[in-house]
């Protein structure tokens, strides 16, 4: 999310450039600006300023409904697995050894406690990330190339 600065320097930037339009997207969250000749510099920065407090209010709501159905999925999840795996580190998340090499792990795939399932990279040092327990990937909760927080879950494992 832009914070109020940001987005009043990228008004300044774009209302000093050739630019007539623009788009920006990130996290859920689209601003966007359109230059018109009447429009001041002053005008701009209210509409954004607008555009940043309705987005801020849609993605608390987003999240609250998130969060109420992330729970009640959790319950319905809760007999289908007894493990997560989580990750260790903030980085981003690699399924594979290499970019032309095969996933470590799958949906349905055995692991033992030493098994390595992905690999998580931050600053350029790659650790692998290891199933620490003996099991069955049931669901794979991650993409490969995404950017991973500490603690997230990545793979649900039922434990044999």
């Amino acid at each position: 999310m832009l914070k109020i600065q940001e987005i009043s320097e990228l008004i300044k930037s774009i209302d000093q450039s050739s630019i007539s339009e623009f788009t920006f997207q990130a996290n859920g969250t689209t601003i966007s600006m359109k230059k018109n000749s009447n429009t001041t510099n002053t005008e701009l920065q209210n509409q954004a300023v607008a555009v940043h407090e309705h987005a801020s209010v849609k993605e608390e709501q987003e999240r609250t409904a998130s969060d109420a159905s992330a729970k009640i999925e959790d319950v319905k999840d809760t007999a289908d697995y007894d493990y997560e795996i989580l990750s260790p580190i903030v980085g981003t998340l690699y399924m594979s050894p290499s970019p032309d090499s095969d996933p470590y792990v799958s949906e349905g795939s055995e692991v033992k406690k030493y098994t390595v399932v992905c690999i998580v990279e931050a600053m350029k040092l790659f650790n692998e990330v290891e199933a620490e327990v003996t099991g069955e990937i049931i669901e794979i909760l991650a993409e490969d190339g995404e950017m991973v927080e500490y603690g997230q879950p990545l793979f649900r494992v039922k434990v044999k």
